[in-house]
């Protein structure tokens, strides 16, 4: 049996490698579920998590270098690449963000639910998930 203190170590764990923070300063709700080397692609990984707003969440601008799959699990969601068009996103409805691509928007759309995603990213191994954009 693990220690109990193991899943909050892990927690921590996984929202530092995220990299991703609420406008508010305060970290998404992250939960790593998987990080497997790319077969046929040498040098490239997948990584496989959930993410979940709390009501007006939302992250500031930033991006991944890498491929990026979004699927809306829970509530709605309002997403944006720098030039694309503002998209408000329902459960089942996906989003994709391309490795040259500046994720400029990425909010909860309710100011009284909570939002759930799950994302799918393929980047470089051992590259970092995510960093700061200019505004």
């Amino acid at each position: 049996m693990r220690h109990p203190g193991f899943f909050l170590v892990s927690l921590g764990l996984s929202l530092f490698l995220s990299g991703v923070v609420l406008a508010d300063g305060s970290p998404a709700a992250v939960m790593q579920l998987l990080t497997k080397e790319l077969v046929g692609s040498p040098g490239k990984e997948v990584l496989m998590s959930t993410v979940s707003y709390q009501p007006g969440g939302a992250s500031p601008p930033h991006r991944h270098d890498a491929q990026v799959f979004v699927y809306v699990l829970e509530g709605e969601l309002i997403m944006q690449v720098q030039g694309g068009p503002k998209l408000t996103l329902k459960p089942g409805e996906t989003f994709y963000e391309s490795p040259s691509d500046v994720h400029s928007v990425s909010a909860n759309a309710s100011q009284t639910e909570p939002a759930k995603f799950l994302v799918f990213i393929i980047k470089d191994k051992g590259a970092a998930t995510t960093r700061a954009a200019p505004r």
